[in-house]
């Protein structure tokens, strides 16, 4: 039988080809398979987090063009970072620990450096930052406990994450913890644009969704630009067939001291 050579050109088209295949085995190893791997220790991952954002200790700072925010607590420590500095830009740092091949608590951070590892620690490295999102998304719409919620705000500081859609879908979802869909609505509401605000108004007038968390909308609607967040406040204390609900609307917008919130509650209080 005769024996076929292969020219420099295909020798090197066989490496490429090969080195493709390995690099799709690579990325189709997700993040949860991964996690999944490690069925009692702690699991951590940093990711790229969005412009503006910075962190000290367990204290989170966004600087934007409206000001700057600051979640979490305002001292500096924690069991997982170091930090030198005051504030401390990227990347996003999430630690998980599992126990029974279940996560049981999870925490995070933006900036400083890791803290030696521990045996017991894994270390995924620097993930994709939308991956990530959508590996944290994940937990919140499969978790039945408490880790939801702590899942949602590392999410939302994902660069290039577009994840108001998901977030919209587990406000509404029924079976999921309601703290879960309260802290969903909190984060839509910090949400910049005209759409979070849509999404928001039409949360508020589904009446399938429970109150608690459709109050929560009616506060984050509160928490948007005047000029987006008035306007659909007035819409919801005019039209919104709950009265509690419209009640809500109304409290916030007597906190707003704005010239259309007076407006409305002159033609409230002199109508007959």
């Amino acid at each position: 039988m005769k024996t076929l050579s292969m020219t420099p050109l295909v020798r090197i088209a066989v490496i490429l080809t090969a080195l493709a295949g390995v690099a799709r085995d690579t990325s189709a190893q997700s993040i949860a398979s991964r996690v999944a791997l490690v069925s009692n220790g702690t699991v951590r991952m940093s990711f790229a987090a969005r412009p503006g954002i910075c962190g000290s200790g367990n204290s989170i700072t966004h600087t934007n063009g409206r000001g700057r925010t600051t979640w979490g607590d305002n001292w500096n420590n924690s069991s997982d970072v170091e930090w030198e500095s005051d504030c401390s830009l990227g990347p996003a740092r999430v630690v998980i620990d599992r126990r029974g091949g279940e996560p049981t608590d999870l925490r995070f951070y933006v900036g400083g450096r890791w803290r030696p590892a521990a045996s017991d620690i894994v270390d995924l490295g620097t993930v994709p930052a939308r991956e990530a999102a959508d590996y944290l998304l994940s937990i919140v719409e499969s978790n039945r406990g408490s880790i939801g919620k702590k899942a949602i705000f590392p999410a939302t500081i994902a660069d290039s994450a577009e994840i108001w859609p998901r977030l919209i879908k587990i406000a509404r979802n029924p079976d999921l913890p309601r703290e879960s869909r309260t802290q969903s609505v909190f984060w839509l509401g910090q949400a910049a644009g005209d759409a979070a605000t849509a999404n928001l108004s039409s949360l508020v007038l589904d009446n399938s969704v429970d109150r608690e968390v459709r109050e929560q909308a009616v506060f984050a609607l509160s928490q948007r630009p005047r000029d987006e967040g008035v306007p659909a406040l007035i819409t919801v204390a005019k039209t919104n067939k709950d009265p509690e609900i419209r009640k809500k609307a109304l409290f916030w917008l007597g906190q707003s001291g704005d010239p259309r919130a007076l407006d409305l509650f002159e033609q409230l209080l002199t109508k007959k």
